[in-house]
């Protein structure tokens, strides 16, 4: 867990001032990350306020959490193939709870997230879609913040976010560590070191094909 500690907290640092110092033409003051409620879970941080991504009936028999990151070529392989399956049969008919947990491997995913995330739970499976579709565009070569906070922005404004709600979370300075706090406590609980992960019932799985997942769902059913 040392490696995701390390990266959480490189990760803090550059979304609190480094996406302001690079994503605006007019370089303006950092937000200081290390401000806020600290009433919460790691290192103090609160992240009560962080919602779960989910689909299908809680109730259900059967609960799968992803754990994967936008900037991950695996988990965008698995959302743009076995995912559509698995909603298709098993979330859309109501067998099985899903739950999407970010990972934050890198700055880029966090900043990804907070897109996804700038309309709550109205549009974030949307925008999400759009983000693993289109991977490799707005990532591009990754070495230009600059330009993959544009791209960024453009995948929000085309799901229907205005430029004001894209300034307002791409510039929340408390969101961005309370989702990397939140992302360190799921990581750290569930043993998470690589995406995809999918926890079924409470089983740790990794990345596999739709056969073999579906499968797995079937006997968990069948219990």
């Amino acid at each position: 867990m040392n490696r995701i500690i390390g990266i959480v907290a490189a990760v803090v640092v550059l979304a609190g001032g480094y996406w302001f110092l690079t994503a605006k033409e007019t370089p303006t003051t950092p937000v200081d990350t290390t401000q806020g409620d600290t009433s919460g879970d790691a290192d103090g941080i609160d992240t009560s306020g962080i919602v779960e991504m989910t689909m299908g009936p809680a109730d259900a028999k059967v609960t799968i959490i992803e754990y994967a990151s936008f900037t991950c070529p695996h988990c965008a392989n698995f959302h743009k193939g076995p995912f559509k399956q698995l909603k298709a049969d098993y979330i859309d008919t109501g067998k099985i709870h899903f739950i999407y947990r970010d990972v934050y491997f890198d700055r880029l995913g966090l900043w990804a997230s907070m897109v996804a995330r700038c309309d709550g739970t109205n549009r974030f499976f949307g925008i999400s879609d759009m983000l693993y579709v289109q991977q490799r565009d707005w990532i591009g070569g990754g070495d230009d913040p600059v330009e993959v906070a544009n791209n960024l922005r453009r995948i929000g404004k085309v799901a229907g976010l205005s430029e004001d709600q894209l300034n307002a979370c791409l510039e929340d300075g408390d969101k961005a560590r309370a989702l990397s706090a939140w992302y360190q406590n799921n990581a750290e609980a569930d043993g998470v070191n690589s995406t995809p992960t999918l926890m079924i019932n409470g089983e740790k799985h990794g990345n596999m094909n739709y056969a073999s997942l579906s499968a797995l769902i079937d006997e968990k059913l069948a219990e």
